[in-house]
């Protein structure tokens, strides 16, 4: 694979219908209706209340609106943030396998018959490949170091425009948790997701290492 470095994304970057409406789905499912309605306000997006964007490849809502949710839930929830976003990220995974199975590049994978850690890695692959067919600018690295699944992503979304000390990414990191129970039936808390870099962070990548307990 060749060497990837990180994506300049506009301030104004578009983005897919399908995976915003994708993250409203896990909000709405995890803080219910009047928890998406508080945190859609809160990030200056009233416009997507009762009118989520329609389940299609189109780009019409923005990067930054994305990132805008994922910190609009850090405020509302405070110091329970981290865990309701990880949450939000399992959930919208689940919604995602369900009514969007070709934008999560799961369709058609033949996990069963495969060993355990293979079947963790091609559940990141064909995440990587629904994101980057999906997303023109997306830019997904998988790899395996010393049995330590790394997914790392030069141009998230997840923290688009944002700056923070701390790695921000937690509906990132509950993604993947549900990206390994996809894979493997098990339980999220049977994997340590951990966001070592950050974009938000000065980084030049989002980076993740996916390790079991």
């Amino acid at each position: 694979m060749a060497e990837l470095h990180k994506v300049n994304l506009p301030e104004d970057a578009p983005y897919v219908n399908a995976m915003l409406l994708q993250l409203l789905k896990g909000i709405e499912k995890v803080m219910g209706t009047h928890g998406l309605k508080a945190v859609l306000r809160l990030s200056g997006l009233e416009r997507y209340v009762d009118n989520p964007p329609p389940n299609n490849l189109e780009f019409g809502v923005l990067a930054r609106e994305y990132a805008a949710l994922n910190e609009a839930i850090e405020q509302f929830t405070g110091r329970a943030g981290k865990g309701m976003l990880q949450r939000i990220g399992r959930s919208s995974f689940r919604w995602g396998v369900k009514e969007q199975s070709a934008v999560m590049g799961l369709a058609g994978i033949a996990l069963k018959v495969l060993p355990v850690q293979l079947r963790k890695r091609a559940v990141l692959l064909g995440v990587r490949k629904g994101i980057m067919d999906t997303v023109n600018y997306a830019s997904i690295d998988v790899q395996e170091e010393n049995g330590v699944l790394v997914f790392t992503d030069y141009a998230c979304v997840s923290c688009h425009t944002r700056h923070s000390e701390q790695p921000v990414c937690h509906l990132y990191v509950g993604s993947l948790q549900e990206a390994m129970t996809y894979a493997t039936g098990k339980d999220f808390k049977a994997f340590d997701v951990l966001e070592t870099h950050c974009l938000a962070r000065g980084d030049d990548f989002c980076r993740f290492e996916i390790r079991d307990h």
